[in-house]
């Protein structure tokens, strides 16, 4: 059994029966004493002069009195202690470490570094005897008076899980409450996330329920409300902002861990939790949401308050607090978002994996991006710069975002070359339309190429050079993979004189099917110096490295590939990397095939479209019908005369 402890009261309970004139033993017996406890205090009194029945104590406090003199440590925890002394001794050091620490750490330091042996309890009841006020500040709790009109006290809590019926889904519910203190009337609307969006909706939503809105806002310090907590100057969440200023309220967060700011929310989270959410089942959020107002009229505000003397918070809100609210705007709030995304080298910033053009010159900048629910407007050092309609996926660009000399082969179309080239001439105009006519995207670098000789020459020297050089009916090809284009009347005796090779540069050939001769000697006639190699395009590298070879082919001013494509070539990316590497110098290819047909000589689809690309674009190409001194049944070649292209 425990050892009792007495205080004085219990030994007055000893002290007034027996001065009454009871035997020892039956005031033990009544007080479930030991009788020697009992015979230890009476001794007390006996020593004082104090007989049974003498009458000379009468009432409590004159025994409360005596008791207190004779045994002081019954008042006094310091003179029953043992460790007192010890403590005591060592006041200064306890009182600095208690300033920053808790007891528990100065417990633990003062038996490992200055080996007190003392219990903890011990310590514990020292300090809060001999520092009371360190303590008794934190413990004060100063009543408010009656919550003034117009106080709205705002918080989430959680309710509990929930199977979303759609996808099976469990889900965390949570419940955005609104309070307002003086009439107790309430605003649930369930919520599946605590975003800035729901957070701004959800009030939006509240003071139509309420239908006006609370003078001042009192919330807890969550990111999507209050960015950084302060008891003087808060910094609040810009959208939020925003709303307060629409509709004329006063943001004051309650201060950080202290819940006594906002009391009439707090306890009534799990009023909700409770009445509302548990034991129930719904279809959706939507379904949850019109239930909790629902709830909120009918249940919650049909409630006898306590905190009202028994008042319904419905009844004390429609008497005294709805003519206090701020009435509505005339415009609804546009429930609105931001972000700071940065600016990209592409001109574009990113928001919710959809992509904005912002102009060339904020590349690099952070951006404020308000996101509503129908435009995307995009701010840089606080001035509007772009304003979008927002998407749900995809990209949005303004090709005006670009730098014009970036941009330009983009927005030189095919419309904007056809335009260009009728003001320059009508022979330039109609040179453009007839290679714009087939396959205008792919031709369209050689279109803008003959276009801007009208920037380098007056319009009217170019024009009769293009009449000269290329009458109706002939024009040059830009990309011909399976394109058929009339042939220019070259015969074979000024072919020479009419296609010269420059000293610095030549314009790529492309010669397909001579009349009456072959096409080495049509190249031989048009170049008579010139390296040139023989059949090294048919698939037949030989034992050497084909890298090494095409990197040596790549070195001459001039370059005549002659059969080129006769057969599959299986060294495709060698031929690109020959082809890539001569740019600026010229090449001439000779071939009994047209530009079209070469398609199906490279395996790879993408490697030959690249090839022809890079070969084709910038060079004249000159098909020439008739019959050929080659023999007919050659392997790899279509029997009879081919098309040309």
């Amino acid at each position: 059994m425990a050892r009792r402890t007495f205080q004085v009261i219990d030994v007055v309970e000893v002290l007034q029966p027996w001065h009454a004139g009871r035997p020892k033993t039956v005031v033990a017996a009544s007080l479930g004493v030991d009788v020697k406890t009992v015979r230890k205090y009476v001794a007390a009194a006996e020593a004082a002069g104090i007989a049974a029945g003498d009458g000379l104590v009468c009432d409590r406090a004159g025994w409360a009195l005596r008791v207190g003199q004779w045994f002081p440590e019954l008042l006094d925890a310091q003179a029953r202690s043992r460790t007192w002394p010890v403590l005591e001794a060592r006041r200064a050091l306890i009182a600095s470490m208690v300033e920053v620490n808790t007891v528990a750490t100065v417990h633990q330091r003062l038996r490992d570094e200055h080996g007190l042996r003392v219990s903890e309890s011990s310590l514990r009841r020292y300090v809060a005897r001999s520092f009371p006020e360190r303590r008794a500040g934190a413990a004060v709790t100063v009543l408010r008076g009656d919550a003034p009109v117009g106080e709205a006290q705002i918080d989430y809590g959680y309710l509990g899980s929930w199977v979303d019926p759609v996808g099976g889904r469990v889900r965390r519910v949570q419940a955005f409450v609104v309070v307002l203190a003086c009439s107790r009337h309430m605003f649930v609307r369930p919520v599946l996330g605590m975003d800035q969006a729901s957070w701004t909706a959800s009030h939006v939503a509240a003071w139509d329920y309420f239908a006006g809105v609370p003078v001042r806002l009192v919330s807890d310090n969550l990111k999507t409300g209050v960015v950084k907590a302060d008891l003087y100057d808060p910094l609040v969440n810009r959208g939020y902002a925003e709303m307060a200023e629409h509709y004329g309220c006063l943001v004051d967060p309650a201060r950080a861990l202290k819940p006594k700011d906002e009391p009439r929310v707090e306890r009534m989270v799990q009023y909700v939790r409770d009445s509302f959410w548990r034991g129930r089942s719904f279809a959706s959020v939507a379904d949850m949401q019109a239930r909790a107002l629902a709830w909120c009229t009918d249940v919650a505000g049909q409630r006898a308050h306590r905190g009202l003397d028994g008042a319904r918070p419905l009844a004390v809100f429609e008497a005294v607090e709805a003519p206090g609210l701020l009435p509505l705007p005339g415009k609804r709030f546009e429930v609105a978002r931001w972000v700071s995304p940065k600016v990209a080298p592409d001109c574009h910033v990113q928001v919710d994996k959809v992509l904005y053009s912002v102009p060339w010159t904020h590349i690099g900048a952070r951006t404020d991006t308000k996101l509503t629910e129908r435009v995307v407007a995009i701010h840089v050092g606080g001035v509007l710069v772009k304003t979008w309609p927002r998407v749900a996926r995809g990209r949005c660009t303004d090709e005006a975002d670009y730098p014009p000399e970036k941009i330009a082969f983009f927005s030189r179309n095919p419309v904007w070359c056809r335009t260009k080239a009728a003001r320059v001439g009508p022979h330039v105009a109609e040179l453009v339309a007839g290679l714009l006519a087939v396959q205008a995207l792919h031709r369209l670098r050689a279109a803008q190429g003959i276009v801007a000789l009208a920037d380098r020459h007056p319009p009217s020297g170019s024009t009769p050079r293009v009449r000269r050089h290329w009458r109706p009916g002939t024009r040059p090809t830009a990309r011909c993979a399976g394109s058929s284009l009339p042939a220019p009347r070259l015969p074979r005796a000024p072919l020479r004189a009419s296609t010269p090779v420059p000293r610095r540069w030549a314009p790529r050939r492309i010669c397909t099917e001579p009349t009456d001769c072959s096409p080495t000697c049509t190249t031989a006639t048009a170049t008579p110096a010139m390296a040139r190699t023989r059949r090294p395009w048919a698939g037949r590298w030989g034992s050497e490295r084909p890298g090494r070879r095409g990197t040596r082919r790549a070195r001459p001013a001039l370059l005549i590939c002659d059969d080129f494509a006769m057969r599959e070539l299986p060294q495709a990316d060698d031929l690109y990397e020959l082809v890539t590497e001569r740019a600026g110098r010229s090449i001439i290819a000779t071939s009994n095939r047209g530009p079209g047909p070469l398609v199906s000589a490279v395996p790879q689809p993408v490697v030959a479209e690249s090839i022809l690309d890079r070969l084709v674009n910038s060079a004249y190409h000159v098909p020439m019908p008739g019959r050929s001194y080659r023999p007919r049944h050659r392997p790899g070649l279509t029997t009879g005369r081919q098309s040309p292209a």
